[in-house]
């Protein structure tokens, strides 16, 4: 069978931050775009069956700037909505929750814009995600890649093992990275993570 690749946008000024960067667009900072032009010699000599981006252009950038032609802009891989912790850092929830989590507490709803999601929302969406490329892994047509965001990465990985959205929070993925999803046995497996070449 053939492996899923999930690729990380590079680093954007709220990433660098630590703000919470849900639906809004922000771009690349330099030191982005260069993790992602950094990327291109481990896409190099892979041909992928199947490239799906999040429509964000920090994702649609990154997916250009590695080298992943023929990228197809899927809206179910956009970040997680954060609600109305759109743009606030972990520190500055903690303030006035102390003990807060994304993975166990969630977001407040926000704007209209930004109404909010929970764990089971992103993880529904992950799996939408996972049975789009469900057919080309198990055709063995070639390698899937998946362009998108940090937490939302984190939860289709957990999806992709079987395990709750919530124990995403198991598998930190830095900015410009790459991790490798495959089997052994017939059973999920992580063959790497946050792999730069």
């Amino acid at each position: 069978m053939s492996d899923l690749l999930l690729v990380r946008h590079g680093e954007t000024a709220w990433s660098a931050t630590g703000r919470h960067t849900g639906l809004t667009d922000v771009p690349l900072t330099a030191r982005g775009v260069e993790e992602a032009i950094s990327l291109a010699p481990f896409f190099r000599d892979r041909d992928p069956a199947l490239v799906l981006t999040s429509p964000l252009r920090r994702a649609v950038a990154t997916a250009e700037l590695a080298g992943l032609s023929g990228g197809v802009t899927d809206p179910d891989l956009h970040e997680w909505d954060y609600g109305g912790y759109e743009g606030i850092t972990t520190a500055e929830i903690r303030r006035t929750r102390p003990d807060w989590s994304l993975w166990t507490d969630g977001v407040p709803p926000g704007d209209a814009e930004h109404p909010g999601e929970d764990a089971e929302q992103v993880g529904a969406r992950a799996d939408r995600a996972l049975a789009r490329v469900d057919k080309v892994l198990r055709e063995d047509r070639g390698d899937a890649v998946v362009v998108a965001h940090g937490h939302f990465l984190r939860v289709l990985t957990a999806r992709y093992l079987g395990l709750s959205p919530r124990d995403g929070r198991l598998f930190l993925l830095r900015t410009g990275t790459v991790g490798v999803l495959s089997t052994e046995h017939g059973l999920p497996v992580v063959a790497g993570w946050n792999t730069r070449p």
